[in-house]
């Protein structure tokens, strides 16, 4: 007996065998077994999907013995005549060479007669598509109204080529690629049966080259069994068939998000060198920045035709990066796949595709400035390769902005250690504030507020005796504060919090300013905007917003606080905001506010009303506010903040 391939030697025989058309074979087996036949169905599918394999399986079950029925022998020989298209009463006809209205003439006479030993006579035409246009408008009335005993089965992998009124006449089928894991597993299935050591990445390699064909598959792993014997390695595929492996896209994809240039380029060169297909490896790096972008979606979509570790590092790489990063990255390597396509020098495009994607991913956009500058940060980082868990504790960055006057204060070797264990030594009479764990940060940012007002002292540190500055200190530490600030009441809760915000982050003070506390109950304090003011509850809304206010309400409050905002129609809009500009004036427009009683006695001195009525010569304020008012970045503050520009006296 002659040698028989795999693709023809394991093609389905039953409905049960054919793979990853769940949907067609479903409804096929319910038209049978509720005897709701049509008289003519389209398959429609990419190559090797199983279009003429299931055109079979469905005519066996028609013209079996005891059809039109679901369960059939496959051995009867009826049905092998059928498989093996020898069947008089079912003719395989190719529409590619079959495409002439002589043909179809010939068909249209061959229907009236009676099938010679079946139950219905089948025509199925192959690649229909490539019929003419005479043609198929010859087999309209045939197919429209053919006898009783006929049925017409076409297949073709381009559907958009066929006359709407041909397929107006039939039932549809799309059959869909095969997913990578089912074609996987069905190769390593087939090498067990042929006792070929294959291996798990091997099989994903293959089923990965064949691009959701099954037909594609079986036949490269015929052909690996020819090369390499009874033992097959990711390695022999990748040599034989110039692949490029999951794990090298998934390297590239690292090196661009982490923006390492040379290493992505060291990379591109190694392919070259190797023989691969450049224009391959990039069509699956995009097609990888593409499942990161799902993954962030759906991380079960996005992991569903890939192997387990490369699973795992795609949902790792999809939390490396934003959205819109990884949409500029898909978008400039598209753009370079469009000119590698006609370029002769494709590694020359390559790698300048790879430096651009570098860039891209860096780039900063407006709406990363933007969120900077509300949660008082700096503007965003290439992520590591492993995520750090520790990074998003806002604690330590409070820490180390109140060590910064004891650091001014006194020449100390460490700014943080030495920040805490001062404080205690100052207050060595009083150890209760040493215990106090959460509050300490918010304090000492007290601390560092009314430091103006000890303005006057100060050049006693410098004396030589130390004595009498801790007596002032305890009084300002104030430790019982410390046990009110736990025990704040809800009334006073706001106004506080209010004030610790405009201290710390007064860039998104007038956005929480405009919210008003509804209840606190069960640790969630709910705040209620107007609903014009929507931006300020989403500007809140985010992230780093939200725990930042969460963080001062358990220092508030003493107990963990979750914050829940919303717009409420009962609320009324404020005044319209207006934005005043300091011109020619340094000092900070609150703090003078605040300390007006406290600094009544300082003002005796007034030097400063001198320095301001000399101020005149430069530019006044009015034609200084205009340059203000035509700067495209002020433009933009006053469009996103809604505020009303006006130049202060």
């Amino acid at each position: 007996m002659s040698y028989q391939v795999f693709a023809r030697k394991y093609r389905p025989k039953t409905f049960a065998d054919v793979l990853g058309q769940e949907h067609v074979v479903r409804t096929l087996r319910n038209a049978i077994a509720q005897n709701r036949l049509a008289h003519a169905y389209l398959f429609v599918g990419p190559r090797g999907t199983g279009k003429t394999s299931t055109a079979r399986i469905f005519a066996m079950a028609l013209n079996c013995p005891n059809g039109p029925s679901i369960e059939f022998d496959y051995n009867d020989p009826i049905c092998k005549e059928i498989a093996e298209g020898n069947s008089l009463d079912v003719l395989e006809i190719d529409g590619a060479s079959n495409n002439g209205v002589d043909q179809v003439r010939d068909l249209r006479e061959s229907v009236k007669y009676a099938p010679s030993k079946c139950r219905y006579k089948i025509y199925y035409i192959d690649e229909v598509h490539m019929l003419s246009t005479a043609a198929f408008n010859a087999l309209l009335k045939t197919l429209e109204e053919p006898p009783p005993h006929v049925k017409f089965i076409f297949a073709t992998t381009e559907a958009n080529k066929i006359l709407p009124t041909i397929i107006s006449r039939c039932q549809r089928f799309d059959l869909r690629r095969i997913p990578l894991t089912i074609i996987a597993n069905h190769l390593l299935h087939i090498a067990k049966i042929e006792g070929v050591d294959l291996d798990e990445k091997a099989a994903f390699a293959i089923g990965k080259g064949a691009d959701g064909g099954m037909r594609d598959a079986q036949s490269m792993l015929d052909q690996l069994v020819a090369f390499c014997g009874n033992k097959i390695r990711e390695e022999d595929v990748l040599e034989i068939f110039g692949f490029t492996s999951v794990q090298t896209v998934s390297e590239m994809a690292y090196r661009i998000l982490e923006s390492s240039t040379v290493g992505a380029l060291q990379l591109v060169h190694e392919t070259s060198e190797a023989g691969k297909d450049l224009g391959k490896l990039l069509t699956d790096l995009i097609q990888h920045f593409r499942t990161l972008l799902v993954s962030q979606a759906d991380l079960k979509a996005g992991a569903e035709d890939l192997e387990p570790d490369i699973a795992a590092q795609v949902i790792e790489q999809s939390q490396m990066a934003s959205t819109e990063q990884l949409l500029r990255v898909v978008d400039g390597l598209a753009e370079v796949d469009a000119r590698m396509r006609w370029a002769t020098n494709k590694r020359l495009h390559f790698e300048l595709g790879v430096i651009q994607a570098v860039q891209n991913f860096n780039e900063v956009s407006l709406s990363d400035v933007i969120e900077a500058l509300d949660s008082g940060g700096t503007l965003p980082k290439p992520a590591a390769r492993v995520p750090s868990t520790t990074a998003r504790a806002p604690r330590p960055a409070a820490v180390e902005r109140v060590s910064l006057p004891a650091v001014e204060a006194a020449p100390v070797e460490a700014p943080v250690a030495t920040s805490v264990v001062r404080e205690p030594s100052l207050i060595e009479p009083s150890p209760t504030p040493s215990p106090v764990p959460a509050p300490q940060p918010l304090l000492s940012v007290e601390e560092v507020r009314p430091a103006p007002k000890v303005e006057a002292p100060a050049p006693k540190v410098e004396a030589p005796a130390p004595e009498p500055m801790p007596e002032p200190e305890p009084e300002l530490i104030l430790a019982p504060h410390v046990e009110a600030a736990s025990a704040i009441s809800e009334e006073a809760f706001w106004p506080a919090l209010l004030e610790i915000v405009q201290e710390r982050r007064g860039l998104i003070y007038s956005w929480v300013q405009l919210g008003t506390v509804l209840s606190i109950a069960r640790g969630t304090v709910k705040v209620g905007f107007p609903t014009t003011e929507a931006h300020a509850k989403d500007s809140l809304n985010r992230d780093n917003q939200r725990s930042f206010l969460e963080g001062i309400a358990t220092e508030l409050l003493g107990s963990p606080i979750r914050f829940e905002f919303s717009l409420d129609p009962s609320l009324k809009p404020p005044a319209v905001t207006e934005l005043h500009f300091d011109l020619g004036d340094s000092s900070p427009p609150v703090k003078p506010v605040k300390e007006a009683p406290a600094a009544a006695p300082v003002a005796k001195a007034t030097p400063e009303p001198a320095a301001k009525s000399e101020e005149p010569a430069p530019p006044t304020s009015a034609e200084i506010s205009e340059e203000f008012q035509n700067d495209p970045l002020i433009k933009s503050a006053v469009e996103k903040f809604k505020l009303k520009l006006a130049a202060r006296a």
